[in-house]
């Protein structure tokens, strides 16, 4: 059984950070690719940040690039999303998300993974 738990979500300013952690298995973390995706409030689902296992290549929508940073910690057993330069726009719940790859298959859709955790919320507001 796989699950995911994400953790770290909280009410920061704009401009500030946070980082946000999705433990998992080892087996999961090991071995399967790890997204990050976020829901705004009447918005879709939007995939944020992919990681993969079989070489830690991470991959990022243009929306967040140059500010967030995904990274895994294999001793953890836990995948991290570091935001920086947090906008009002960032404000969503959060999950993150796996499936029995080792690679950010394609565009890393939400389609692709049928492994969720229940998100944490991030809220960005003066």
């Amino acid at each position: 059984q796989v699950q995911l738990v994400e953790s770290g979500g909280g009410l920061v300013q704009p401009g500030g950070s946070l980082t946000l952690s999705c433990a998992a298995s080892k087996f999961v973390v090991d071995y399967y690719a790890i997204a990050w995706f976020r829901q705004a409030p009447g918005k879709e689902r939007e995939g944020v940040a992919c990681i993969a296992s079989s070489d830690g290549s991470a991959d990022y929508k243009e929306s967040v690039k140059g500010r967030f940073t995904i990274s895994r910690d294999n001793a953890n057993n836990t995948v991290y999303l570091q935001m920086n330069s947090l906008k009002p726009e960032d404000t969503a719940v959060y999950f993150c998300a796996t499936e029995q790859t080792a690679i950010c298959l394609g565009n890393w859709g939400t389609e692709s993974f049928r492994y969720w955790g229940q998100g944490t919320q991030v809220t960005v507001s003066s």
